[in-house]
């Protein structure tokens, strides 16, 4: 694991306590992009910790929730950290989605803690899961509340963003979901093509080929129009090296 903490820039700890958790989940949040390239590249996405791991840190790449998720549990389980899978459902045209739409992390240090680097623009730092009160972070206000059967309920900004389990789940629990999202044509990941980084200052998101950068100077769109400018793009903002670009999904009138 060596590798990962230089992959984000971190040192290795030396204890699995709160604050070095906090600082290894926001390098994590500046270095590992979100992004579902893979759906569009025809890589199949495989959820072995061994696989996930080589594909952050020896490929230099990102994933979706249960790609980026799951290579950190490795990660932090290396550093002595105990680390539980949950099951998520984000809320989606008002209603929420089924179990396993999401994977998040409960990492105890030795307060339980949610941590989450793989639901794009979420909280920098790890969210108290035993805290009932409203808490401060750099990406917004975030309060977890009890739901009904045992679940908590996660807020940002006073929005529900996703309902948690707090059952503990096996990768391979979601597979069939993590198949879904790769091959369905009503899954959000085959509709865009979409490369998200938090930064610095902000966040810098490359959506097929429209560029976004967010700061506190605000918002900034520009379209790219070239494939040379696209692999620039992908190498200097993400750094990712493409040998080829991905096909962005075809979009209906309907």
């Amino acid at each position: 694991m060596d590798g990962y903490l230089k992959r984000i820039g971190a040192a290795r700890p030396a204890a699995p306590d709160a604050r070095s958790l906090r600082e290894l989940q926001l390098r994590h949040l500046l270095t590992v992009p979100f992004e579902n390239l893979s759906v569009h590249l025809g890589e199949p996405v495989v959820l072995d910790e061994r696989e996930l791991v080589e594909k952050v840190v020896g490929r230099h790449r990102g994933g979706f929730c249960y790609e980026v998720n799951g290579a950190f549990a490795a990660l932090l389980r290396s550093l002595g950290y105990q680390v539980t899978l949950l099951s998520a459902r984000p809320v989606g045209d008002d209603s929420l989605g089924p179990p396993f739409d999401h994977l998040a992390l409960r990492v105890d240090a030795p307060d339980p803690w949610l941590v989450d680097v793989g639901f794009g623009t979420f909280s920098h730092h790890p969210l108290r899961l035993d805290l009932r009160a409203d808490q401060a972070d750099p990406g917004g206000t975030f309060r977890v509340a009890e739901a009904r059967d045992g679940d908590l309920d996660v807020f940002k900004n006073g929005s529900l963003e996703y309902r948690l389990e707090q059952r503990p789940r096996a990768l391979a629990d979601f597979e069939p979901a993590c198949w879904w999202h790769q091959t369905s044509p009503k899954s959000h990941f085959t509709r865009s093509l979409v490369c998200s980084l938090l930064t610095e200052t902000g966040r810098v998101t490359l959506s097929d080929r429209l560029l976004i950068e967010t700061s506190a100077d605000g918002r900034r769109e520009r379209r790219l129009t070239t494939d040379a400018e696209t692999f620039a793009a992908y190498r200097d903002l993400f750094g990712i090296e493409l040998t080829r670009l991905p096909t962005a999904p075809r979009r209906s009138d309907g």
